[in-house]
């Protein structure tokens, strides 16, 4: 009855051996961001603060950010400029890559794709693939560079049609603790 059994098994394709491993986690690049951050920027707009959140939403397959950078004026008697952006991280199961899509407040929508040939453990890269309201040759790059769990920069770059990239705007932000 056991020889029996066991030759079931094997022509079944079943096996006593351990289990699969779980497969990896596509989330891991980018789950240190979910909190609250604050920092500073400085770039073309000029110097500002920014706040920053990232939350994960409708069950966990979409990461939520929410940015608020407010800049100081360039001149006297201007005003300085607030930029609002969100942003939704997804994970593409067709293509085994994270999406960044990024809605911003003048209307442009960028969609990023990660380039893990140009990323690293502590350094992220996202490249441009789409624009919505923007001529479709221009190109940006996010890229975030993971100081220490608590502290990340990030790099925004374009490149206008036939020019190369460059940078635009560098944030450093630290999580805000509870």
């Amino acid at each position: 009855m056991v020889t029996a059994l066991l030759l079931l098994s094997l022509a079944l394709g079943v096996s006593a051996a351990a289990p699969a491993p779980p497969s990896p986690d596509p989330w891991e690049p980018v789950r240190f961001l979910e909190g609250e951050w604050t920092g500073e920027a400085q770039g073309e707009p000029g110097i500002g603060t920014v706040h920053r959140s990232y939350q994960f939403i409708l069950s966990h397959r979409f990461l939520h950010e929410r940015n608020v950078s407010a800049y100081a004026p360039k001149q006297p008697n201007t005003p300085g400029e607030l930029h609002e952006h969100w942003s939704l991280l997804s994970f593409d199961k067709q293509r085994k890559r994270l999406v960044l899509r990024q809605f911003h407040q003048e209307g442009f929508v960028n969609q990023y794709v990660f380039d893990a040939g140009q990323s690293t453990a502590r350094k992220l890269v996202f490249v441009s693939e789409s624009f919505e309201n923007l001529d479709s040759r221009w190109r940006a790059r996010e890229t975030y560079e993971v100081i220490s769990p608590d502290e990340f920069t990030e790099t925004f770059e374009i490149a206008e049609p036939d020019k190369e990239f460059a940078v635009y705007s560098k944030t450093s932000l630290r999580r805000v603790r509870p």
